[in-house]
């Protein structure tokens, strides 16, 4: 959290989507020796099982799982979309997570998980102000390009582009 001009401490680690299962199990190990040898606690959140447990708190669960074959893909993605909006539903329910927990670092992930119906830049946007005291540390599929003149994307699963500005770094960037 230092040295970094007042901006949010958030990060991207961006990988190749075929690395998944590795990732994942490097997360597990980095996560066990930080806070063994360097009694740092990293305290992990999965959008997926964020999303799937807020439905299951307001009773919506299996009705979602019995409308989705019925439905239009459109209209159950905008179901979907209304259901666990980032601003409405996720950033709250992130914030009351954290705030229940004793941690330094957070780890955000299942990214590619909650694709479509949840999007990486609302999440990242609505989370400014939630995770503001704490560094964070997105786990993404895909690659975080930064260019000059047309500013940050995120190209989930290195296929889909979405431009937008983000105001976290990508962390291989990052000088240790």
């Amino acid at each position: 959290m230092e040295g970094l001009g007042n901006e949010v401490a958030h990060f991207i680690y961006d990988y190749d989507p075929a690395w998944a299962l590795d990732v994942a199990q490097a997360k597990k190990r980095i996560k066990t020796k930080l806070d063994t040898e360097l009694g740092i606690k990293v305290f992990e959140i999965n959008l997926y099982e964020l999303c799937v447990d807020l439905l299951k708190q307001r009773n919506v669960w299996d009705r979602v799982l019995a409308a989705e074959p019925a439905m239009d893909k459109p209209d159950f993605l905008k179901l979907l979309q209304n259901m666990l909006d980032p601003q409405t539903h996720l950033a709250p329910a992130i914030k009351a997570r954290i705030e229940a927990e004793s941690f330094q670092i957070l780890f955000l992930t299942g990214i590619g998980e909650v694709f479509p119906f949840v999007r990486s830049h609302t999440v990242l946007n609505n989370l400014q102000t939630v995770v503001s005291d704490k560094p964070m540390l997105m786990f993404f599929p895909g690659r975080y390009e930064v260019s000059a003149t047309q500013g940050s994307a995120l190209v989930l699963f290195g296929l889909l582009k979405d431009d937008s500005f983000y105001r976290a770094k990508r962390i291989l960037d990052q000088e240790a």
